[in-house]
């Protein structure tokens, strides 16, 4: 595969001030697309735009942007459209966790939660992809979860269930687009050394998991890129993740509904 891929396109990343965002940044950097970086925290966004044109020699545009407002989507699509700037991967990497149980939450923490996750994502890729069909080619690659592979758990209620829905409309998407030059793939991560369950309040219980089970944010943003390139409509990275996917499709589901019992006893203590 050439190093410069995409040299002449542009790719969108949401959430990409930290964590498997900014990992996925720097691979289609390094891959000679230029870049437009979105997320809440300016200062990070603009550190890593400075980053990667010093790097890679490529384009990359900040814009800060809360995809928790309905707004934001078409604000972000709006003013792209009036910088002339065409965007040929679209990567949807924005998300969080709510670690409490579904009735310990508002309902506008829910709202916002399902927003940021699904509703945006939604119409991010509605906005953006008929003008890959039209250019006959476009990547899109929504970064889902193991948790969208594996039964349901106690706590973070809707986060699975988001994953799960991203995995399958990936899939959807990915088969309405065969052979028209636009890839979508649904990338899977497990445990990723990242910020995420530092903001979830959670860092002192997953530190406890075995280090196997572990991966570093740069091995899970190379295999994300490989896959919507290749055109594959899922991606599990890591050797572990892709056994335990498996083994939950073998399971009888009420063994594996007693196993993420257990598992999640410690989270639910921690509440």
């Amino acid at each position: 595969m050439s190093n410069l891929d995409g040299k002449g396109r542009t790719a969108l990343i949401t959430g990409a001030s930290a964590g498997i965002g900014a990992a996925l940044a720097r691979v289609f950097a390094e891959h000679g697309f230029d870049l437009v970086l979105t997320a809440r925290r300016e200062e990070r966004l603009a550190s890593l735009a400075v980053e990667l044109r010093n790097q890679f020699g490529v384009t990359a545009t900040p814009i800060a942007a809360d995809l928790a407002d309905p707004q934001a989507p078409r604000r972000l699509f709006d003013e792209l459209e009036a910088r002339g700037i065409h965007v040929d991967a679209l990567v949807n990497n924005a998300g969080y966790g709510v670690p409490r149980a579904f009735r310990k939450a508002s309902w506008e923490t829910h709202a916002e939660f399902m927003q940021v996750l699904v509703t945006a994502v939604l119409e991010l890729t509605h906005r953006f992809e008929p003008g890959m069909t039209e250019r006959r080619y476009g990547r899109i690659l929504n970064v889902a979860s193991l948790a969208g592979l594996v039964p349901g758990s106690a706590g973070h209620t809707l986060y699975g269930a988001a994953k799960s829905f991203l995995i399958k409309f990936s899939e959807s998407l990915a088969l309405e687009h065969a052979g028209d030059g636009v890839h979508v793939t649904a990338l899977c991560p497990g445990f990723t050394h990242t910020e995420f369950h530092d903001v979830a309040g959670l860092r002192d219980l997953v530190r406890r998991l075995p280090s196997p089970l572990w991966m570093d944010a740069g091995a899970v943003a190379q295999g994300g890129y490989r896959a919507v390139m290749a055109g594959q409509p899922l991606c599990i990275p890591g050797a572990i993740n892709r056994v335990i996917a498996s083994a939950t499709r073998l399971v009888p589901e009420s063994v594996a509904l007693k196993i993420m019992k257990t598992q999640t006893k410690r989270i639910r203590r921690a509440e």
